[in-house]
């Protein structure tokens, strides 16, 4: 994918949740960044270590986690492309996150001075960025919910219904037959399970709504099924909130 084309990818997703003029779009289109490339496992962000950009993913997909002071990890989020993976960064440049690319991926570092110079001159934006960064906060808020209280069964079908649903509203694939380049390994650390279990878990939702991993995307056979054994209810994405 073109840079250009991310960031393109970036304001659709503002745009799903908040009301911006034909003027601030086309401002916000003019972002621009370094083109880097990221080796799977490569660590972009590390908890405590200042940064003076933002991370927009073009092509692949980032996690972010936070690390235990064994040197365990616990994936907190999973991005994908048209997401600015850490726009928080830019009122707090000193991170107690990490963002680590999962698979080969390709982002563009944005500097927070030309995302703060945007935000100070056009007040939507900067009311458009903070809504964003909301819903971050509503989905970690989800994950957590569901770390403590959901049986593993459920916690997977959530995740999965959550990325199909992300990607659809992105306009990148359907909800039930998406691109979900992710080992059992990563998603034992999103779900806090262990390799086996998440194997196990996946196994099950086969049998019962048909959910198969097929060469890194992800195929659906009963959406409804999966939606309902993940209780998945998409209000906390707010892809139906423009304000």
């Amino acid at each position: 994918m073109h840079s250009h084309d991310a960031v393109a990818l970036f304001v659709r997703r503002i745009q799903l949740r908040s009301v911006v003029s034909a003027e601030e779009v086309e401002a916000m289109q003019q972002l621009g960044g370094r083109r880097v490339h990221a080796s799977r496992g490569q660590d972009l962000v590390l908890p405590g270590h200042g940064v003076n950009h933002a991370i927009l993913l073009v092509d692949g997909l980032l996690a972010r986690f936070d690390q235990m002071a064994d040197g365990k990890r616990q994936i907190t989020a999973l991005h994908i492309p048209g997401d600015m993976a850490d726009l928080h960064s830019v009122p707090m440049p000193l991170p107690a996150w990490g963002i680590q690319a999962l698979v080969p991926s390709v982002v563009l570092h944005i500097p927070h001075g030309d995302l703060r110079r945007l935000a100070d001159s056009r007040p939507a934006i900067a009311r458009a960025f903070w809504r964003d960064t909301v819903t971050d906060a509503s989905i970690l808020a989800k994950w957590t919910a569901n770390l403590g209280r959901a049986d593993a069964v459920t916690r997977t079908a959530h995740l999965i219904c959550e990325m199909g649903m992300r990607m659809e509203a992105h306009g990148l694939d359907a909800r039930d037959a998406f691109a979900l380049p992710i080992t059992q390994a990563q998603m034992a650390d999103a779900l806090g399970l262990t390799t086996v279990h998440v194997n196990r878990t996946v196994s099950a939702l086969r049998q019962e709504c048909g959910l198969l991993f097929e060469q890194g995307r992800v195929r659906v056979e009963n959406w409804e099924a999966l939606a309902g054994r993940g209780s998945f209810d998409p209000g906390y994405l707010m892809l139906d909130v423009r304000v």
